[in-house]
């Protein structure tokens, strides 16, 4: 393995505080990571992805996306599609090799490996994940007749070597393909042979903040305010305004606030009369029917027409964006013209006002609205007032942190993961959390249980986003057998019943912060919290809570025996 290689993956395990398991899979992680950061773009855990082990058939990394998300539970699919009423589906699948050539024979094990995944009478033995990835796959394809288009497929294979079109190889792959095309599964097949060259190139783009260049001709320049350092409003044709949507690949990019609101579908009466517009000849009409687009950038560079935005947002907008993307192959697409502001500042006051201003196209109570956009914000300041080892990052915009060499990964806490922690801890929801996130939040705020409430302390939010930051560590260090993971938001909901003797205060109380100190401080030393999650895995065992079994982790009834036994069992004066 070359030295660039080296020096990739020494970073990569001291980011993602990973333990090594030796050059193969730290090879593994390392290019799955990459490739997946470079199709995905929102933050992830490698994890996830990562299946390379006895019985993976041939495949170390394996990602599905719907609906621009990284799915991980059936549960999931259902959520998106009630939600946008179609599917979108992509498969993304990985091997590495640590040899500095590429093989005939070992691409072609790849590939008869993804046909036996995709095949209905599966020969290969499957390991648990190939095993659970496979089961998700096959109940998309049950939703067939709500797919877009069928499925996009991508295969990368993955060298130290240097890819040079041998012709040989290149004739493997091309039978490959149309093997997998015989089975009519897939809208487009894509094959791409990775060497050390590509992986570096790959793993430099994660480091990038979010930008894009795009030629804004019909554009009027808005005159100085205060606070802003430029201001742009006019119409961007469709051909442009792609470029800040999607990225090289034919993705969406997360440029939304989502804890804003996520895409709302075509279930509401706007969104609807949006798509109706795009898809008829009179769609030119379309620039004076919507309210338009609204960006904020942290810079914009001008060179005559040509603007280049950085590290950007859509404020407002994001049903419209969504739109325009599930309809960017419609036969009238190209005679839009989208209304656009775009302002540049680093002022968050500013951020927050606009984002208020602006939200009012797509009904949504007010009130909510500032909530979560304030929330959010304040949140990520809590954060920030903690250093050392207890230093965690809010990231409630997807990947702010590429950019910044100095943060640890594993720190980084995203919209969804502080959702489903805060959730599972201090509402006793975790057999809830395979669910999409926008539509746990969605179900919490509906019910008596309440997430993000304008009122509501931040000590419980930081909590239990600890108390999962530890917990993870754990199982990366493997001091807690992995198989565990699959019921971690259970370990953390027992550990605060069985750990803290005082009854849960409201979450707008001052007595809140004393509750949350009391359980930080065993989270605060390490072996403490070891102790106190095997206690909690201990009550697992003994509640007869089968963790493998999936009905298990998703039903109330389950987590009510848990908690019945949690209670019996409450050790807060263990130390």
């Amino acid at each position: 393995m070359d030295r660039i290689t080296k020096s990739l993956i020494i970073e990569l395990l001291e980011k993602q505080e990973i333990v090594s398991e030796g050059d193969s899979k730290d090879l593994e992680k390392l290019v799955n990571y990459c490739i997946l950061s470079n199709e995905y773009s929102k933050t992830f855990e490698i994890d996830v992805i990562t299946v390379g082990e006895g019985g993976d058939t041939g495949i170390d990394g394996l990602a599905i996306l719907v609906n621009g998300q990284l799915i991980e539970h059936k549960e999931e699919v259902d959520d998106l599609l009630e939600r946008n009423n179609s599917l979108e589906v992509s498969y993304i699948f990985i091997q590495t090799k640590t040899s500095s050539s590429f093989s005939s024979g070992e691409i072609n094990t790849f590939i008869f490996g993804i046909k036996d995944f995709f095949s209905e009478s599966p020969s290969l033995v499957r390991n648990s994940d190939i095993s659970r990835l496979a089961e998700i796959s096959d109940y998309i394809y049950e939703k067939a007749p709500h797919f877009k288009e069928n499925p996009t497929i991508k295969l990368y294979y993955c060298t130290t070597g240097k890819w040079v079109d041998d012709q040989n190889l290149l004739a493997v792959i091309n039978q490959g393909k149309t093997d997998l095309e015989q089975a009519n599964l897939f809208e487009e097949i894509f094959f791409n042979p990775y060497g050390a060259k590509e992986v570096a190139r790959s793993f430099r783009k994660t480091k990038e903040s979010i930008h894009t260049t795009l030629n804004f001709r019909n554009r009027v320049t808005l005159p100085s305010i205060k606070g802003i350092s430029e201001a742009y409003i006019g119409l961007l044709p469709f051909e442009e305004f792609k470029k800040i949507l999607l990225d090289e690949e034919d993705n969406l990019v997360s440029v939304f606030e989502d804890n804003v609101r996520d895409f709302q579908g075509t279930n509401n009466d706007v969104n609807n009369g949006i798509e109706k517009t795009l898809k008829n000849e009179d769609s030119d009409l379309f620039s004076v029917l919507n309210n338009g687009v609204t960006i904020v950038a942290s810079s914009i560079s001008t060179t005559g027409d040509n603007f280049t935005i950085r590290d950007y947002q859509i404020v407002n907008g994001c049903q419209t964006s969504n739109v325009l993307f599930n309809n960017r192959k419609g036969d009238y697409i190209n005679n839009v013209n989208i209304p656009i502001k775009i302002i540049a500042t680093d002022d968050d006051e500013i951020k927050n006002r606009i984002t208020l201003a602006t939200n009012n196209q797509t009904p949504i109570k007010k009130e909510q609205l500032a909530s979560l956009t304030s929330f959010q914000r304040r949140l990520e300041q809590y954060y920030n007032s903690y250093s050392g080892n207890e230093r965690l990052y809010y990231e409630r915009r997807s990947k702010q942190y590429n950019s910044d060499n100095s943060v640890l990964k594993t720190r980084i806490i995203t919209v969804p993961y502080q959702i489903k922690s805060f959730s599972a801890m201090f509402l006793n929801n975790p057999h809830t959390v395979t669910s999409f996130f926008g539509t746990i939040v969605n179900r919490l705020n509906e019910g008596k249980a309440q997430i993000f409430n304008a009122d509501h302390k931040f000590s419980p939010y930081y909590t239990s986003a600890y108390a999962y930051y530890k917990l993870e560590t754990c199982f990366r260090r493997k001091s807690i057998d992995p198989s565990y993971k699959k019921v971690r938001f259970h370990i953390l909901m027992l550990f605060r019943i069985m750990f803290q003797e005082d009854r849960l205060p409201e979450f707008n109380s001052k007595k809140i912060d004393g509750y949350c100190a009391d359980l930080l401080k065993i989270l605060n030393d390490d072996n403490k919290a070891l102790t106190c999650f095997n206690e909690c895995i201990d009550v697992i065992d003994n509640a007869k809570f089968d963790k493998s079994d999936k009905q298990d982790i998703k039903l109330l009834s389950k987590t009510k025996v848990l908690i019945e036994e949690a209670n019996n069992r409450s050790l807060a004066s263990f130390f």
